[in-house]
């Protein structure tokens, strides 16, 4: 098998990387993260990027075998169902998403048709499961803390798509006060994924650059330790939670956490028409 790729698209709007995975030669691929455009102001949706990823893999005359969340996101809209409904493949997430949907349904105060089952999605990974992509293994990592359902993705002879758990070295972590996140997990999480090999990339879900460069969407695990200003070789665990902790007291949401959550607990379906033929999303007030 020649060496995998991983082609990344990037949406300004959330600063959010998306990835078509495959190898030459190979026929299935693995879209990881994509993106459902949403315009708050109009509450209105799209997907011209996820059109980008299905004329990618259309071009590359590929085969969606898996649609990959590394978690339920809250600064975007998956654009899962769609891509499925374009170009099929299983969406797949980490088992603990059932945490997670019974934390958002009861948050949202969701009807019965939402399970906190995993459905609707198709596959739930587990910590230390293996599977494929075409020819390609994948090893999946639990890497809990900044939500409890965090899971990254190690493709071999690639590298590892990382989710929200890392940034790049001059950004530095991920956030740990949304419901279920805990910033001790996350140093272990970190701590996981910085035991492999120096030369490891690590593949970003998001990148938020400073003034002097542009976008990026990939380090390896040396840079991480070398370089990473919240979690490099000699910062402590009781000096990360410190940090962590009083860093995200003075945080924000995320703009498009109110509808993401909603959305993405359910594999990227958007609520179903009510009598008038139109969805509605629901906003929980005071609850955040």
């Amino acid at each position: 098998m020649k060496t995998p790729h991983a082609e990344a698209f990037f949406d300004p709007q959330t600063s959010t990387f998306s990835y078509v995975v495959h190898a030459p030669g190979n026929a299935q691929c693995a879209i990881i993260d994509p993106v459902l455009d949403y315009e708050p102001h109009a509450a209105k949706t799209s997907t011209e990027s996820a059109q980008k990823l299905v004329d990618y893999i259309k071009a590359n005359q590929l085969e969606l075998q898996w649609i990959i969340e590394t978690h339920a996101h809250a600064d975007h809209l998956s654009a899962g169902a769609w891509l499925q409904s374009q170009l099929g493949g299983q969406i797949a997430i980490g088992s603990p998403i059932t945490t997670v949907q019974n934390t958002f349904k009861t948050i949202y105060h969701l009807g019965d048709h939402v399970k906190t089952n995993g459905e609707p999605f198709d596959v739930l990974f587990k910590a230390g499961d293996q599977f494929k992509i075409g020819d390609m293994t994948v090893d999946v990592l639990h890497v809990p803390g900044h939500t409890p359902a965090d899971m990254a993705y190690h493709v071999h002879d690639l590298g590892i798509f990382v989710g929200d758990t890392l940034f790049l070295p001059d950004v530095g972590s991920a956030r740990c006060d949304f419901p279920g996140g805990d910033a001790e997990q996350l140093y272990d999480s970190v701590q996981k994924l910085l035991s492999f090999p120096d030369d490891t990339v690590l593949f970003m879900c998001h990148d938020y650059p400073p003034a002097n460069r542009e976008p990026q969407h990939a380090c390896t695990v040396a840079e991480q330790k070398q370089h990473n200003i919240h979690l490099r070789d000699g910062i402590s665990k009781a000096e990360f939670v410190k940090m962590r902790t009083e860093r995200d007291a003075t945080l924000g949401m995320p703009r498009l956490i109110l509808p993401s959550l909603q959305v993405n607990i359910q594999a990227g379906k958007l609520p179903q028409p009510e009598d008038d033929g139109h969805r509605y999303l629901k906003i929980p007030l005071n609850r955040f």
